[in-house]
């Protein structure tokens, strides 16, 4: 079962929200090539707003993921899509359900 995850909130700079959907979906390749990865969600909640949230069974998965090809990638693309840094929050999971 997954233990730990985080929740990570994106804002948009103005005109540049299809940017950030699409950098989101192209992340996903990047994300599947991470097998401590279990869950991974990037979602839109409004116009600008925009989140992922991703599930590890361990620790050591999480900080994997967080020094990894995804986070390079928001560095490198950063200033250039986003109004504000993105806030990174880790979670530790109380119940979690997925397939298999």
């Amino acid at each position: 079962m997954p233990a730990y995850g985080f929740f990570v909130e994106f804002e948009a700079r103005p005109g540049k929200e299809d940017d950030v959907a699409q950098f989101l979906i192209d992340a996903k390749a990047l994300v599947d090539a991470e097998p401590g990865t279990l869950a991974w969600f990037a979602f839109r909640l409004g116009p600008t707003s925009f989140r992922i949230f991703d599930a590890f069974e361990t620790e050591e998965d999480r900080e994997t993921h967080l020094q990894g090809k995804v986070r390079e990638q928001i560095e490198a693309r950063g200033e250039e899509l986003f109004s504000t840094p993105p806030v990174i929050t880790p979670v530790n999971l109380l119940a979690t359900k997925l397939p298999g």
